[in-house]
């Protein structure tokens, strides 16, 4: 498809989109274009910049589009990090041993969030005890 800026005798200025440069003479040729302002039948087309894609402006698209679903995804892995602190007990440094308990049923079962050190965490997988890091988000740093 081309688009044209069109102009008719009186000074009208309109677009026209054709499949080609042979349509839009042909359609002028017939008389189907007309000034949708005045009704004139004399149309001809303005001088018009070309639009040319160039890969500067792709790479920009991309990166914005990049940009937007980054932006989603952070916005679904704070609600699920939301979600999850809302249901579960905070035990802080005591995580290690309550997970240890829960997991023996030394204690009741619940959702438990705190902190490990890495081996901490190491050892606890270890023993079959599921257990998995919250991911620290942009916001949660400032």
């Amino acid at each position: 498809m081309i688009r044209y800026t069109l102009t008719c005798e009186n000074g009208h200025g309109f677009e026209g989109w054709f499949s080609g440069s042979a349509d839009f003479d042909s359609q002028m040729a017939r008389g189907l274009v007309s000034c949708p302002v005045c009704g004139s039948m004399t149309v001809s087309k303005a001088l018009m910049a070309p639009s040319v894609s160039t890969a500067r402006h792709k790479e920009a698209q991309q990166a914005l589009a990049m940009e937007t679903v980054q932006k989603e995804v952070v916005a679904k892995i704070k609600a699920v990090v939301a979600e999850i602190k809302a249901n579960s007990e905070d035990v802080g440094e005591r995580f290690p041993e309550e997970a240890r308990r829960i997991h023996y049923g030394e204690t009741e079962t619940r959702g438990i969030i705190g902190q490990a050190s890495p081996d901490e965490a190491r050892e606890l997988l270890e023993e079959g005890i599921a257990v998995a890091p919250l991911p620290v988000l942009p916001d949660d740093v400032n």
